[in-house]
C-alpha cells in the first residue's frame, strides 16, 4: 500500500499508508484531529541497485554531518609530460 504526506496546518507533516483510489482524499491529522490536505513528494525508489543506494545515502548524510577526513585516500592522478588538447583522444 502507497505511503502518502499530508501537511496539518497545527501540527506538520505526517505520513499515512491508504489505498491509490483513496490518494486525493483529505485525512484527519492523528495529533491534533483536524483536517490535512496532501502534500505532492517524489515516489519512494525502493529497489535501486546496491551501490547506488548507498551513493545517493552518502550524499544526503554529507549535506548533514560532513565527515571529518583525517588521511588521503585512492590513487594519486597521473602526470602527463605535455599538453594535450581537450578533443585529443587518448
Amino acid at each position: 500500500m502507497p505511503v502518502y504526506v499530508f501537511a496539518c496546518r497545527e501540527c506538520g507533516s505526517f505520513e499515512l499508508a491508504r489505498p491509490m483510489a483513496e490518494a486525493s482524499n483529505r485525512a484527519c491529522c492523528p495529533t491534533c484531529q483536524s483536517e490535512a490536505r496532501r502534500v505532492f513528494t517524489p515516489p519512494r525508489l525502493t529497489r535501486l541497485a546496491a551501490p547506488m543506494r548507498r551513493a545517493m545515502e552518502t550524499e544526503e548524510a554529507s549535506a548533514h554531518e560532513p565527515r571529518v577526513v583525517t588521511e588521503k585516500t585512492g590513487r594519486p592522478l597521473q602526470h602527463r609530460p605535455e599538453p594535450v588538447p581537450p578533443w585529443v583522444l587518448h
